[in-house]
């Protein structure tokens, strides 16, 4: 027993090491990407000659390819700068401005009293309804192309090509991949209101770890060609691993206190997860505990699905816990 707590804890730490030093890939990705594509310029440079026996064209091509730290820094301003200031400027400058103003207009008197009681909640409403609402829908959709477009080039970099399968299969894929993430982030809710002090809230916090390291190794694993099946298969038999390796970002957004500031810190981080991942290196030996903790969303999934189409369709593997890789 005491053998596997500290194989446990060995895996959690290793985690933790792997995403927090392996965000510091960022500063380098894009300078190996660079001479990646100039060796493979050179080499098509040398096919050309001996193959047609001319020189090659004077002028290349520049690679049309988006930066990896251009796009992390994209990121940053559009969640932490537009969206996330926009909040602390509303709440910090206009609200209180406008506080003063009615102030000097109705004086320290009840009117004011009762007049800004109605009025605070109603400018935040305004402002919500107006403004943040819809940059964060867009700020959401927008990051997730970004996103993809820096889990592509650091594939590319590390691994080549992707394994991309065809149309109807990566749409059926993402449409249930998102369906397991949508139930497994309400059964996280869920766990937290289990009446016992302290207990619902480490089994949620262990849910989000799960998550998030699901978010950050999904890209990889996608253009490796895993199915949806693979992919919690290899998190239920290496679970402390990614416990370990989604902790920072688990606690870091969990201690926010605010949904929207929680969102604002996890598009400004989740792009460094997604290099941590794509260059970690999960411990090959599997934990001796298997965590069946997908389950019953891939159940409740595989049921909705089914009852969705109207021809039937072959449900991914679950069940009796059955995720074979």
């Amino acid at each position: 027993m005491a053998d596997s707590l500290k194989v446990i804890f060995v895996d959690i730490c290793h985690g933790m090491k792997d995403a927090v030093l392996g965000a510091a890939f960022i500063f380098r990705v894009d300078a190996e990407i660079a001479a990646i594509n100039e060796e493979r310029r050179r080499k098509r440079e040398e096919k050309i000659r001996e193959t047609h026996r001319r020189p090659p064209p004077s002028r290349e091509k520049k690679e049309s390819e988006p930066k990896v730290m251009h796009r992390i820094l994209q990121c940053c301003a559009l969640n932490g700068g537009i969206f996330g200031l926009s909040i602390i400027a509303f709440n910090s400058l206009v609200l209180p401005a406008v506080q003063t103003l009615t102030w000097f207009i109705l004086g320290s008197s009840d009117t004011h009293s009762t007049v800004w009681g109605w009025m605070q909640p109603m400018l935040s409403y305004i402002f919500g309804a107006l403004w943040v609402v819809p940059v964060f829908l867009l700020s959401r959709a927008v990051s997730a192309l970004w996103f993809q477009d820096i889990a592509d080039a650091a594939y590319r970099k590390s691994r080549g090509r992707p394994k991309l399968p065809n149309l109807s299969k990566f749409i059926a894929d993402l449409l249930f991949s998102v369906l397991i993430q949508v139930l497994f982030l309400i059964q996280s809710m869920l766990v937290s209101l289990i009446p016992i002090s302290g207990l619902g809230q480490v089994i949620s916090l262990l849910h989000l770890c799960l998550l998030y390291s699901l978010y950050s190794f999904e890209y990889k694993w996608f253009n490796m060609g895993w199915e949806v099946h693979q992919r919690l298969s290899f998190i239920e038999c290496n679970w402390p691993y990614f416990v370990g390796f989604g902790l920072p970002l688990a606690l870091i957004t969990t201690l926010s206190g605010s949904y929207l500031l929680s969102g604002v810190l996890f598009a400004v981080l989740f792009p460094l997860f997604i290099i941590s991942g794509n260059e970690a290196q999960v411990p090959a030996s599997r934990s001796e505990y298997r965590l069946m903790i997908f389950q019953i969303v891939v159940e409740i999934a595989n049921k909705m699905f089914r009852k969705s189409v109207r021809r039937p369709v072959q449900p991914v593997p679950g069940g009796q816990g059955s995720y074979r890789e």
